[in-house]
């Protein structure tokens, strides 16, 4: 049942991730690609083109932490598990403990500072206006699905059933 519920809440994740990080660089990689084409080929200048590029590598970096996790593929001490095999299972267990001590600070600060941002009127991006808070709400929601894939992965690890 619990290999099940685990199953479950991968796949939501996943969904989310793949799809939120599909659509923004999509959405990146248009709005530039435009930006160049229409630059070189008239007088046009899509002068919020740079900011939405800003704004996605802001979102795909933070998106990509939890990704990172499902794959397995956070940076973590590689060379002294394989030279001494004894230690591998403490150094991933400290590896894990600080992904989800990380992942509780970015729901606590990141909760805090949309909390901010959210409450200043003025608190906007400077070509296209859109409220600062919907991009700083991407850090407590990323450290939620951070802290719970980690829990994901410990238990698979503990259990032995690394993917």
């Amino acid at each position: 049942m619990l290999k099940k519920l685990f199953k479950g809440i991968d796949r939501g994740f996943a969904f989310i991730e793949d799809w939120s990080l599909f659509a923004a660089v999509s959405i990146a990689l248009v709005s530039a690609m435009a930006n160049v084409v229409l630059r070189k080929t008239t007088d046009i200048n899509l002068y919020w083109s740079d900011e939405v590029v800003r704004k996605v590598i802001f979102f795909t970096t933070y998106i990509g932490c939890s990704a990172a996790v499902r794959h397995r593929s956070l940076i973590r001490i590689d060379a002294v598990p394989q030279l001494f095999p004894v230690l591998k299972r403490p150094l991933t267990l400290l590896s894990h403990l600080a992904t989800l001590i990380f992942a509780a600070i970015m729901v606590h600060l990141g909760y805090s500072l949309t909390a901010d941002i959210f409450t200043d009127e003025y608190a906007r991006t400077t070509t296209l206006q859109i409220p600062e808070w919907y991009f700083y709400a991407v850090l407590p929601l990323m450290g939620v699905i951070m802290f719970l894939r980690t829990l994901v992965v410990m238990v698979e690890d503990w259990r032995g059933q690394t993917q």
